[in-house]
């Protein structure tokens, strides 16, 4: 006993796929005339995060920033920071949890140095300083940018300061700046 398979479709010359232009193509990469300040990035591509009500449920994390202040949740059973802020407690579950501000110093616990590979629409950067930094009088590190200093002047243990800043789209964002 033989089984038959279904024979092939036949192609047909007359179905086309719908046309796009380049920059609608996924995984396309801006031509010479589409810069990243003419053309929003992918969403997927985007370095930083959504931040209104509409898109996250942490946009008092966002608010806060835009006042000049870094704030985090902290569970009101368990009393646990978190990093990033949260919607629910990971340790416990629980939903009861309340904003609390944040130092805004620290010191470098460790550094790197981007020199190439940049997440897109930070090409032009390079090179700069990420690093991980303790808050001062919290059990928290964090992760982000480090400017103020140069990549090879950079050192554990350094002093620096949260600073807010604005990104061109009108969101926000925070980095570390070394103090002078």
């Amino acid at each position: 006993m033989t089984q038959e398979s279904a024979p092939a479709p036949a192609h047909d010359p007359s179905h086309r796929p719908m046309e796009r232009s380049r920059s609608e193509r996924p995984g396309t990469v801006p031509g010479p005339s589409e810069t990243p300040e003419r053309r929003p990035l992918p969403f997927l591509l985007d370095f930083f995060p959504l931040e209104g009500e509409k898109h996250t449920r942490l946009s008092s994390f966002f608010d806060s920033l835009r006042e000049g202040r870094l704030t985090t949740t902290r569970c009101d059973k368990d009393g646990t920071w978190h990093w990033p802020p949260r919607v629910v407690c990971p340790k416990c579950h629980s939903d009861a949890l309340v904003w609390t501000d944040l130092p805004m110093t620290g010191r470098v616990y460790a550094f790197s140095a981007v020199l190439a590979g940049a997440p897109m629409g930070m090409e032009s950067e390079v090179p700069f300083v990420v690093g991980l930094v303790d808050l001062e009088g919290v059990p928290l590190r964090l992760f982000g940018r480090i400017a103020g200093t140069t990549w090879d002047r950079c050192r554990v243990g350094l002093p620096v300061a949260v600073e807010p800043y604005d990104l061109p789209d009108g969101r926000v964002f925070y980095r570390f700046r070394v103090g002078p």
